[in-house]
């Protein structure tokens, strides 16, 4: 116990790095034929064991304690997080499209593409209404979305007891994937390994320029599209309080990387800004759920990329789906570092793409994770406080009361 103690003290960033450097070393040396790369395939198996589950309970437990009225301005508020959401999702589409990407993958297997977004739909819609247990057994993520959503709804009139049962079964799945995603080290050294093992060092090259076209488009938001946001609802500079928002929230969440870890800092920057506790205590810990632009932008351009892989071509009525689909997906992440990597099967099955090959590309996000998921989480958080108070400062405007930060 004690050495799992200590093993759990050190950085999950460290310890990722120095199972990716592992894994690279020997893959160098050792042959392929030496099964390290089973460690890759438990880890794969236990994330495809899970997520479907913990995507229903934690869509369905976020939905349900929702509570009504509990302010003036939660609405543009959740608007607010929606539009930043998906506005993301759209600058990742035109990002792919403009340096498209691939990904070197294990076994991948031949895709058909979709005869349009007629036969997306008409899929999408088919795939919806799958019996709700086929749906997690099969990972049918569109089902599982949609099924969650509807219980959500659902149990809004149920008892505090009922919800608290669900929320229980949230918490523990989200034990449960911290517990699975503290041993990514050694998944990561079993994929690795893989990869280096049968096609070399090069196969690196693309995961570079996923790293770009990621971090890129979450620049972009952050500076430029969260900036723009804010100027349509104040009317004035919106960058000291981007600034402001970046500094003290996103360095602290580019560290922590969890969305959920980063509440109580956003709490204590909405108090420093003069916010109504009534207001972020509520909407705080909502975004830390449901405003997940950095998620979106991972999601869109790993399912584009692995669209690219399998030589899908992608039209642009059904990359705007994508971006849709990856916005709504997106609300249901986990709090916890990776969380939105879960989701990208949900958005590659869009496109016909196998649970195994989409569960390979999960792999490929946990490995640049290092450098992507701190960035997305730096994202989110950041944007949970600047939305926040942008719309409780547009109220200030319209009292008349002088806005400073």
């Amino acid at each position: 116990m004690g050495a799992i103690k200590k093993w759990n003290e050190i950085s999950l960033v460290k310890r990722i790095v120095a199972g990716l450097i592992v894994g690279v070393i020997l893959g160098l040396v050792v042959p392929a034929s030496v099964p390290i790369g089973i460690l890759g395939e438990l880890f794969v198996g236990a994330l495809k064991a899970l997520a479907p589950i913990l995507v229903f309970f934690l869509v369905i437990h976020s939905l349900c304690k929702h509570e009504k009225g509990k302010s003036s301005n939660m609405s543009r508020i959740i608007v607010l997080y929606l539009i930043g959401t998906l506005l993301a999702a759209l600058t990742a589409v035109v990002a792919s499209f403009i340096f498209p990407s691939t990904l070197t993958l294990t076994d991948v297997a031949e895709g058909e593409a979709p005869g349009g977004i007629g036969e997306v739909l008409r899929t999408l819609l088919l795939n919806a209404v799958s019996n709700p247990i086929g749906s997690m057994v099969e990972a049918n993520y569109i089902g599982v979305l949609v099924w969650a959503v509807v219980f959500g709804l659902a149990m809004r009139a149920a008892s505090d007891n009922a919800k608290d049962v669900i929320g229980s079964f949230s918490d523990a799945l989200s034990t449960a994937i911290r517990w699975v995603i503290s041993c990514a080290p050694f998944g990561i050294l079993g994929l690795v390994f893989t990869t280096v093992s049968t096609v070399g060092i090069k196969a690196f090259a693309s995961y570079g320029r996923i790293i770009l076209v990621l971090v890129g488009c979450m620049l972009f938001v952050a500076f430029v599209i969260n900036p723009i946001i804010v100027f349509f609802n104040i009317r004035q500079n919106p960058y000291p309080l981007v600034l402001k928002c970046i500094k003290d929230s996103g360095i602290m969440a580019f560290f922590t990387r969890s969305s959920a870890a980063n509440i109580p800092v956003n709490m204590e920057l909405c108090e420093n800004l003069g916010l109504d506790e009534e207001k972020y205590s509520v909407s705080i810990p909502l975004g830390a759920t449901i405003n997940m632009a950095g998620a979106a932008i991972t999601i869109t351009v790993l399912s584009l990329a692995a669209a690219n892989t399998m030589d899908i071509q992608v039209d642009i009525g059904t990359a705007i789906l994508l971006s849709i689909i990856a916005s709504i997906s997106a609300c249901g992440t986990s709090g916890v570092a990776g969380g939105s990597l879960l989701l990208i099967p949900l958005a590659c099955s869009l496109f016909g793409i196998s649970g195994d090959i989409s569960m390979q590309v999960v792999g490929v996000g946990f490995i640049i994770g290092v450098i992507q998921d701190s960035c997305e989480t730096a994202l989110n958080s950041s944007s949970d406080a600047l939305f926040t108070a942008t719309a409780e400062f547009r109220n200030w405007k319209k009292e008349g009361k002088k806005i400073a930060w």
